[in-house]
């Protein structure tokens, strides 16, 4: 497979024990802090690659693929119930998920693949910041947000607890994407952790107006 592996193992395999669920009094706390989010240019802190259900791979280094998006997930396999055949829904390719929402609501890092998505980054994903075409550089590669909305589902809520599961799914949830976006490749490219993810300007695009300097990866 291509892609340098720094860890596999099972969902079932990820420490449990040990972890309380935060309240919704304490995720929303962290608001603030996840409003603090760059807009313009942030980095990839984590790569996951889920080769089989149940299954996850935490990669220093992928492939991004305009046939299999990331190169050995089981996106492509998997299927999709939202298309007529079952077929991979091409606009759900990719699911990016906000750092430092999933550092609320994991609590710890080795936790964070449990949410399902395969990019963490330290970047605004809301709606106001990345609306649907919006393009992303990732490494050498190149995505674009679809408008496929990403919610949380059950799993999520057994996984980080009922109150994290509203938390995402809230008004306010919904419109800062706490449980992240979609997207697909429109640039194949190797990608690595650390990466600069960068936003890359459209013709009547808003100017974010500020410029934060990314948080770097650990």
């Amino acid at each position: 497979m291509i892609g340098t592996l720094l860890q596999m193992c099972r969902q079932e395999n990820v420490s449990m024990a040990d972890v309380r669920h935060l309240t919704l009094e304490e995720l929303e706390a962290g608001l603030d802090d996840i409003r603090k989010s760059p807009r313009d240019e942030g980095v990839v802190q984590l790569i996951v690659r889920r080769p089989q259900t149940g299954e996850r791979q935490v990669l220093e280094e992928g492939q991004l693929d305009l046939i299999e998006g990331l190169a050995g997930d089981n996106w492509r396999a998997r299927g999709s119930s939202l298309t007529a055949d079952g077929s991979p829904h091409p606009d759900m390719q990719l699911a990016l998920m906000n750092s430092r929402v999933i550092a609320l609501v994991a609590q710890a890092k080795d936790r964070w693949q449990l949410a399902g998505d395969q990019l963490f980054v330290d970047l605004d994903l809301s709606a106001e910041n990345l609306p649907p075409g919006t393009r992303l550089a990732v490494g050498a590669a190149m995505i674009e947000v679809t408008d496929q909305p990403h919610t949380g589902c059950q799993k999520f809520g057994a996984r980080f607890g009922l109150d994290a599961a509203r938390f995402v799914n809230s008004p306010l949830g919904k419109q800062l994407h706490l449980r992240g976006i979609n997207a697909r490749v429109v640039r194949p490219g190797v990608i690595r952790a650390g990466d600069v993810v960068k936003r890359i300007p459209t013709p009547g695009m808003k100017a974010s107006g500020t410029s934060r300097s990314p948080t770097q990866a650990t």
